[in-house]
């Protein structure tokens, strides 16, 4: 019987749910390898949590990622933390989990901070709309 890990990871609004399990190193996000994700940007931000981990942990597994929601930013942290997450999961190595927090806490923990709903009188948040008395 094959061992299987599953995770999620979400940032604003987007949520990823990453399954990892025994195979030959393939990383997908939405069925498409990491390796040709565009923007560059957002594919480092997803390969970060692997390069950390080091090839011999990564060349062990598969790791399917499925995203929904959000930009395409949001998007790649959210992937990010699934992947993360679920490599601490799957080794059980708490010097892979230290290392994830030294080099970025919202690596394994997630980013609360959302949105600010609008208020009336103006076009967002805090901007309101200009007044003149002459």
């Amino acid at each position: 019987m094959t061992r299987i890990v599953q995770t999620t990871g979400k940032r604003k609004t987007a949520i990823a749910r990453a399954v990892i399990r025994e195979g030959e190193g393939r990383v997908r996000v939405n069925n498409r390898p990491v390796n040709i994700i565009e923007p560059e940007m957002a594919r480092m931000k997803i390969m970060e949590p692997l390069i950390i981990a080091g090839e011999d942990v990564v060349s062990q597994v598969d790791i399917d990622v499925k995203v929904q929601g959000g930009g395409w930013m949001s998007q790649a942290e959210a992937a990010r933390i699934a992947i993360a997450r679920g490599l601490v999961e799957w080794t059980g190595d708490p010097d892979l989990r230290d290392a994830y927090l030294a080099y970025d806490r919202h690596m394994l923990k997630g980013d609360p901070r959302r949105k600010e709903p609008k208020k009336f009188g103006g076009r967002g948040a805090r901007a309101r709309r200009q007044k003149s008395y002459r």
